[in-house]
C-alpha cells in the first residue's frame, strides 16, 4: 500500500471545505476495519485512508501548513500504513469505568503479545507490538498498543483463495476468539494485501 506524500493531502483551506464529506466517508470506511475482541478490547485496522484522515486532522488542529511540519506528521503516521504483507492495527483495551480499567490494566500485562490472527488451519500469527516505544511496565499495560501482523505468503494466498480468518486473544486473564471474522472486515483486510 502506497505511503502518503504531501501531494496526497489537502491544504488547510481545502480540507475545511471538504472535511464533513471526507469525515463521513472515513467513518463509513472504518466500520469495516473495527474488530471487537470480546466486550473490552478491539482492533482498529489502519490503512491509507485512516492515516490520511489522521494526518489531515492533526494538520487542522495544530494549524500546520509549513513543509517541515507536514513532513513530521507524515513521518509519524506513514509507518501505520500496511506494507502489503501485513496488517497494522491500533489495539485498544476499553473499560469505561476508570477504576475498573486501572485494575484490569494491571492484570493484563503482556496482552498485546497475546492477540492473534489465524488463517484457516495455519499457525496463529501473533503481532509485533509497539515497535516505536514500550507501552507497558511490569505493573501495568497501556490501554493503547500499535500492532503489526506479518503474514507469510502462503497465508496471504489462502486468504485470497477464500480461507477463513479467525482472531482472538489468549492471555490468561482475557480469552476470546472470533471465528470467523465477519465477512466485511475480512474482505477489507484482504484488500490490504498486495
Amino acid at each position: 500500500m502506497q505511503k502518503l506524500t504531501r501531494e496526497d493531502l489537502y491544504s488547510l483551506e481545502q480540507y475545511a471545505d471538504l472535511r464533513p464529506e471526507f469525515r463521513q466517508k472515513v467513518m463509513e470506511h472504518k466500520k469495516d476495519r473495527r474488530l471487537l475482541l470480546g466486550t473490552n478490547a478491539a482492533l482498529y485496522f489502519e490503512d491509507r485512508m485512516t492515516m490520511q484522515y489522521q494526518v489531515q486532522e492533526m494538520l487542522r488542529i495544530e494549524r500546520i501548513f509549513e513543509a517541515e511540519g507536514i513532513n513530521e506528521e507524515l513521518n509519524a503516521y506513514n509507518p501505520l500504513i500496511p506494507d502489503g504483507s501485513n496488517w497494522k492495527a491500533t489495539f485498544m483495551i476499553e473499560f469505561p469505568d476508570v477504576e475498573e480499567r486501572q485494575q484490569m490494566l494491571s492484570q493484563l500485562v503482556g496482552i498485546e503479545d497475546r492477540v492473534y490472527m489465524q488463517v484457516a488451519d495455519f499457525d496463529r500469527v501473533h503481532p509485533i507490538a509497539d515497535e516505536d516505544l514500550e507501552r507497558d511496565t511490569e505493573e501495568k499495560t497501556s490501554a493503547v498498543h500499535f500492532l503489526r501482523f506479518e503474514l507469510p505468503p502462503e497465508q496471504v494466498a489462502a486468504l485470497r483463495g477464500g480461507a477463513a480468518l479467525i482472531a482472538g486473544i489468549d492471555h490468561e486473564n482475557y480469552r476470546v476468539e472470533i471465528s470467523p471474522v465477519p465477512d466485511n472486515i475480512r474482505e477489507s483486510l484482504v484488500n490490504d494485501l498486495d
